[in-house]
């Protein structure tokens, strides 16, 4: 058998074992090279392979038995068998061993000199087993002491303090995953926390003594001044993680009544995953703002409160289009992340750059589609409509609670009806709850009592059945939360006949969602409770995120 664990290779796997009919591994590759992901996303949408079979096929296309590490979980005690040094140079860790055999599960089995290695530590027979890499980087999170340790030890050995304390901080959080760093001075310390999921966690403490040295470090890093104490300042840095890869990251620095706080903005990769397969959408919502975005002109909207996603769905909708004979533009304010082949301008007060200054210019350099960060103000909007009445496909943000109330927003913000008609395609409002992570789901049936008991507010959108399964996230070891990741969770209103008459009227909010359900807009609740019966999420989970509708 071939050998690598490629996606062809694995798609093969897949069609020969059995898992995938070659129709669906066809629809996979089709799927990948139209949209440009991963073949393997499009079965993981269609619900037509789990992590296991993944990890099960990928250890068949390296000839290796398959490492399940969530019905067999390893221990801390386990994983610390193996000293932290070999573990961590080949992202390994002692799956099961007996008098005779050892077996070690690595989601990069074909390093040169691991079986020799695992066979000198143990003395015995070793066996390489393929393990899925996030079970992998769960397990090796054990060789970690804790963030304080890991501070008096740096403290204690006195040298190079400050750049030393702030290398462990920015490590820990991408090993964690974070998407923000946040450093908060307190009376008799200096609280970090980090954003996970969507949730802050505090992760550690720093001594007081300790932190002008290291709030001087990350001035420093994101070339600020270090003696300015007093004002706001914004910078930005390029880190080398341990894994060699650049992280951009994004620094504010804010006076408080104790000190400077320090906010940062992981721009990871794992932040970053710019595909419409990846944002969660149903396959109805997906369609729809497929078919929206093919549209040559127009605009599509996106809404929500600050960290709900919505440039990450506009950037999934710019990857969708990218070509090489697509002209595409963007003005943002600040540019988060930097994609090869389209053209980024970052909004700059200090040289009069803003939203409508930028697009202004934008609309004179022959652009198919324009990005706008945010509509913020009357003149935005206006230019941004104009500019989608005259050819452009414009993508942006806007701040409403709720797709219905955009419409009314724009139109108080001096919109004429009949342009707003004319050129709005598609409003999507929308926010993040987080995933159920696979080995951490466990159902449970529920009887239309307890249920009622237990949502009083939350039946009457459950089916209508005697008896209801649904998922809790029980944490492990290796996700103390029982979560990972995050999905959206939508609500889209596309303009139909009915919706652009009723636009020409001024409409409120309210006879804009009447209008919007009689055509088939669902709200984002409803959207909630279909990943809630699907074991994506959780009820509680949604209920923290999404209002229940009146």
């Amino acid at each position: 058998m071939a050998k690598g664990g490629s996606d062809d290779n694995l798609l093969d796997v897949l069609v020969a074992e059995n898992y995938i009919a070659k129709e669906d591994a066809k629809a996979a590759q089709e799927f990948a090279e139209k949209h440009r992901v991963n073949p393997i996303d499009y079965l993981k949408r269609e619900s037509l392979v789990t992590p296991d079979i993944i990890g099960q096929a990928m250890a068949e296309s390296y000839g290796l038995k398959f490492a399940d590490m969530n019905t067999h979980v390893v221990s801390k005690d386990q994983v610390l068998l193996v000293p932290a040094d070999l573990g961590l140079k080949f992202r390994a860790v002692l799956f099961a061993q007996d008098s005779k055999n050892a077996i070690v599960a690595t989601d990069q089995p074909n390093q040169a000199g691991i079986k020799e290695s695992f066979s000198e530590l143990f003395k015995k027979n070793v066996v390489i087993a393929y393990a899925l890499p996030e079970d992998i980087n769960a397990a090796l999170k054990h060789y970690r002491k804790s963030l304080e340790t890991r501070f008096t030890d740096i403290i204690k050995g006195g040298v190079k303090v400050a750049p030393e304390l702030v290398q462990t901080i920015f490590d820990d959080a991408l090993a964690n995953r974070a998407s923000d760093v946040h450093f908060e001075p307190e009376e008799d310390g200096v609280v970090i926390r980090f954003r996970v999921d969507g949730i802050l966690h505090e992760v550690g403490e720093l001594p007081r003594d300790e932190y002008e040295a290291v709030l001087n470090r990350v001035k420093v890093l994101a070339h600020m001044p270090i003696d300015e104490h007093f004002s706001a300042q914004d910078g930005a840095i390029r880190f080398k993680s341990q894994d060699g890869q650049d992280v951009d990251m994004r620094v504010s620095i804010a006076p408080t009544m104790e000190g400077e706080k320090i906010t940062i903005r992981l721009l990871a990769s794992y932040i970053s995953q710019f595909s419409l397969t990846e944002l969660g959408l149903s396959s109805d919502d997906q369609q729809q703002l497929e078919k929206s975005s093919k549209k040559p002109f127009g605009m599509i909207i996106t809404t929500g409160p600050t960290g709900s996603g919505k440039t990450t769905t506009l950037y999934s909708v710019v990857k969708e289009l990218k070509r090489p004979e697509i002209n595409i533009t963007t003005i943002e304010d600040p540019v988060e992340y930097k994609i090869r082949g389209i053209n980024q301008i970052q909004v700059n007060p200090e040289t009069n750059l803003t939203f409508a200054k930028g697009l202004r210019s934008i609309a004179r350099q022959d652009p198919d589609v324009i990005l706008v960060g945010e509509i913020r103000d009357e003149e935005t909007a206006e230019i941004a409509v104009n500019a989608s009445l005259t050819g452009h496909l414009l993508l942006s943000t806007f701040h409403a609670n709720d797709a219905a109330t955009a419409i009314p927003r724009l139109l108080d913000m001096a919109v004429e009806p009949f342009l707003l008609a004319s050129t709005l395609e598609l409003v999507i409002a929308q926010r993040l709850v987080r995933k159920i992570h696979d080995s951490c789901r466990v159902g449970r049936e529920y009887s239309r009592q307890e249920l009622t008991a237990r949502y009083p507010d939350v039946v009457r959108f459950l089916p209508n059945k005697k008896s209801i399964t649904l998922y809790e996230a029980k944490p492990t070891s290796g996700v103390p939360t029982g979560f990972s990741g995050r999905t959206a969770i939508v609500e889209m209103i596309h303009m139909t006949p009915g919706l652009r008459d009723l636009v020409l009227t001024n409409p409120s909010r309210n006879e804009v969602w009447e209008q919007a359900r009689k055509d088939g807009a669902k709200t984002m609740f409803e959207d909630g409770i279909n990943k809630v019966l699907n074991g994506v999420t959780t009820i509680d989970e949604l209920l923290r995120v999404v209002p229940i509708p009146e």
